[in-house]
């Protein structure tokens, strides 16, 4: 039996929460530093009331340490670490290798998807370093998971949702090369999503004012059988700096999705967590933020993966403009709408303008008629869509599911009704909790025990109880009158011992060193986080620690600035390999002065961008 986890972000401890009760096995999230992302920082008080709560339900966290780490940075991250393992964290997810020499570090570390995991050799040496769990590279393809499932032995991790970096994961030197801001120490200026002009070696622009490295975000939901049969057990969401409604939303349709999964072959794979989910809102992704979606190269295959024409959600198409009408102090839009569209009041919308994506509010909507402000270059025939549907937000607010661990009561009644009740939770806690009473003999016994068994099969707190056994003996099979105050006092009761024992935990995988591996080795210490001599030389001679800003900087002398799989020529129909496009002219990218080159490696069907130098 494989455990299947459903791993959500979550910026801040409430979002994490929200994340649990729509189905989450596991949520990752950052403490104060070092976590990747640097608005989504969290104080360690909120990181231990994190796991408390999830806890609850055998829910794991996991905490981002994920950055690069200075020398001077070292012993401030092995002291947060500490600090969060005593808050409760269940696993660390860290880039820098320094970790891993840290034998106080007692739980698991997962090797995170900025080392850039992609091929059996890299995985095996990830394991060999000790880590417990890889997150692989999010542009592998179905036939490598495979390889390397059969690579290693340690648990597989794969992004199934969300935004997608264009270049190979953790080797992006864009934003520091452009703005200074470094994307492995969590200050990424989002580069891909900018605007720029695409022209040839000659200086003819080929296209104009395009996000031309933005990618469509990631969305496997239907592909989730087929990971799990390639060896993933985790499914990650990503969106550390997305919303709560965004979160609940992509966390409650995959979980639906698990869900069925694992009914399907029961004996095969299993939820990695306790706690049935139930009632809430209707899930829809594609009411929520997105680009358009891809599975990239999970195929093996290239694609149409690129939204240069939307860097930003556009949302659902909601119709074409028929008319713009001034208005005092506004305007009036009239719609031709797409069919089952109905707009309301507050519903957000965007449109492709001259300068990129426009977005406005619509203040009142009335069946086909939008009033709002005045909208520049909104006019007729121009497609209108629905980037915040103000209804389906409302919902995810206010109906949210419930999630509840099973219980069973075996129910015993004998003498003058001394009352037995013992509870067995799906986790396996269990407590027995007599009760004695003097009362009087119920005259109608069938009513009574319905009675009894409705009021005991009720919810309390984060239980659903369900009576399995009934056991009655007493002198004619009678019954104690028992109200259903005195039963439901006594559910709650139960309610109570069961909260005062911990939830059962399902077993998680540690690592193992192998201790012929030394970090810092000359020959192995590039493949952590880096790819050329330069910056080779660089870590060995720091030792244990990373090599921060160093290998950026050698980065940025050898020119390599980006490495993907995503190609602009095939996405502009200039393939000379799956396009038969005859001119292979020398590409650049310009952006406010600024020009980048781009290269084409076809024998590995991957794109470089370096500094036009």
């Amino acid at each position: 039996m494989t455990l299947l986890e459903l791993l959500a972000p979550a910026r801040n401890a409430d979002i994490g929460i929200a994340a649990i009760d729509c189905g989450a096995d596991a949520v990752y999230m950052a403490a104060e530093e070092f976590g990747a992302r640097k608005d989504a920082g969290n104080s360690m008080e909120d990181v231990a009331r994190l796991c408390e709560y999830a806890h609850r339900f055998g829910v794991r966290i996991f905490l981002t340490v994920n950055t690069i780490l200075y020398d001077g940075e070292l012993d401030r991250a092995h002291r947060l670490m500490l600090e969060a393992q005593e808050a409760g964290v269940d696993a660390f997810i860290v880039q820098d290798v320094a970790v891993t020499q840290w034998d106080d570090i007692t739980v698991p570390l997962h090797a995170s998807t900025q080392c850039a995991i992609r091929t059996p050799e890299d995985a095996r040496f990830y394991e060999s370093l000790g880590f417990s769990r890889l997150v692989i590279e999010r542009e592998t393809s179905m036939e490598t998971l495979r390889e390397i499932r059969k690579a290693v032995g340690c648990e597989l991790e794969f992004f199934v949702h969300g935004a997608l970096c264009v270049c190979y994961s953790g080797q992006c030197y864009l934003s520091e090369h452009l703005a200074g801001r470094s994307a492995n120490r969590g200050a990424c200026v989002q580069a891909c999503r900018s605007l720029y002009d695409l022209a040839d070696d000659s200086g003819r622009v080929l296209v104009r004012n395009k996000a031309l490295l933005s990618l469509k975000d990631y969305r496997l939901l239907d592909r989730l059988g087929d990971l799990a049969e390639a060896g993933v057990c985790s499914f990650k969401i990503e969106g550390r700096l997305k919303n709560s409604s965004y979160v609940k939303n992509v966390v409650r349709e995959y979980s639906l999705a698990m869900d069925a999964l694992c009914e399907a072959q029961p004996e095969h794979w299993c939820r990695a967590s306790f706690g049935r989910v139930s009632g809430g809102f209707t899930p829809a992704t594609d009411r929520t933020f997105n680009r358009g979606y891809t599975s990239l190269w999970l195929d093996g295959k290239r694609g149409r993966w690129s939204s240069m024409d939307a860097p930003k959600s556009m949302g659902e198409f909601v119709g074409t403009v028929r008319s713009v009408r001034a208005e005092r102090g506004g305007c009036s839009i009239v719609l031709s709408p797409a069919d089952g569209v109905r707009l309301g009041n507050g519903d957000g919308f965007a449109f492709a303008g001259r300068g990129g994506i426009v977005g406005f509010r619509g203040d009142v909507c009335e069946g086909n008629t939008i009033r709002c402000k005045p909208v520049e270059g909104l006019k007729a025939g121009t497609k209108l869509y629905r980037n915040i549907n103000s209804a389906f937000e409302r919902e995810l607010e206010r109906n949210m599911p419930r999630r509840e661990i099973g219980v069973t009561l075996d129910v015993g009644i004998s003498g003058k009704y001394n009352i037995d009740i013992t509870a067995t939770s799906e986790d396996g806690r269990q407590v027995s909790s007599p009760f004695k009473s003097d009362l009087d003999t119920a005259e109608n016994r069938e009513r009574q025990e319905a009675m009894i068994r409705e009021q005991l099969s009720k919810r309390s707190g984060h239980y659903l109880f369900r009576v399995d056994n009934f056991d009655i003996q007493t002198p004619g099979g009678s019954l104690p009158l028992l109200s259903a105050s005195l039963l439901n006092s006594i559910r709650r009761l139960v309610a109570s011992d069961l909260d005062a024992l911990p939830c059962g935990t399902l077993p998680m995988a540690t690592g193992r060193k192998d201790p012929s591996v030394k970090v810092g080795d000359t020959e192995l210490s590039y493949k952590y986080n880096v790819s050329n001599t330069s910056a080779r030389t660089l870590y060995s001679a720091r030792g244990a620690a990373s090599v921060a800003p160093a290998y950026e900087i050698a980065h940025q002398r050898d020119a390599e600035l980006m490495r993907t799989r995503y190609c602009i020529r095939y996405e502009l129909g200039m393939c000379p390999v799956h396009q038969g496009a005859k001119e292979s002219r020398p590409l650049f990218l310009l952006n406010n002065g600024r020009r980048l080159a781009l290269h084409f490696d076809c024998a590995k069907c991957e794109m470089t961008v370096t500094e036009d130098t």
